[in-house]
């Protein structure tokens, strides 16, 4: 249950843009695979059977993402380090597309060696470029990574707290809540797990 609790909340939590870069002739960056829990897949989900009048909560995380102090932090973070990291490839990319104008504008001039000796050295910067945007990518990602688990870690805990307080037999993902049977007490517990989340932020 926590892959799928996970799974969710990397997908739903947080989605912004790759970084990337690109101009004429100068090919793009390869976009980085979207992140994934590290726990093993669950090829099929378990059914979730239910003892007559046990109590289950169920929490939107895509609420919890928007809506909770922390959610709103995080993706305020997020959103700040993607466009710090743009603003240095977009200014890596300027400075290449000038030396690309200036061997442009002289070439006609240039013997075969020195045409050579600049098609060299554009390569080298071109190399330097895809390079550093791949790293930006796999910094921002890691970034992304760390602090959403940390955000789960702190909604499960919320979760198991009010779970054990409160007598409920199981809180789970709403979506993952697909039927439930009149002799079941089903609760949204949203909006206690928000006020959990939100008063343990007050405390830090």
């Amino acid at each position: 249950m926590q892959t799928i609790f996970k799974r969710v909340l990397f997908s739903c939590l947080c989605i912004l843009p790759t970084i990337t870069f690109a101009a004429d002739n100068v090919p793009e960056v390869k976009q980085a695979l979207p992140l994934q829990s590290t726990a093993p897949v669950e090829t099929a989900s378990k059914p979730l059977t239910a003892v007559q009048g046990a109590r289950i909560g169920y929490v939107d995380i895509v609420r919890i993402g928007s809506e909770s102090e922390r959610g709103k932090v995080l993706k305020t973070m997020l959103t700040a380090s993607k466009d710090k990291f743009q603003v240095k490839i977009d200014s890596r990319k300027k400075q290449l597309e000038k030396v690309k104008a200036s061997i442009e504008a002289k070439i006609a001039t240039m013997t075969p060696p020195q045409r050579e000796a600049k098609s060299k050295e554009f390569q080298k910067k071109l190399e330097e470029l895809q390079k550093f945007a791949h790293t930006s990518e796999e910094e921002f990602f890691t970034l992304q990574n760390r602090e959403t688990k940390a955000l789960y870690e702190a909604i499960e805990q919320s979760s198991v707290e009010h779970g054990k307080a409160n007598g409920f037999a199981v809180i789970v993902v709403k979506k993952e809540l697909l039927y439930v049977g009149n002799a079941v007490d089903a609760q949204d517990v949203t909006d206690v797990i928000i006020k959990a989340l939100n008063q343990a932020s007050q405390k830090k």
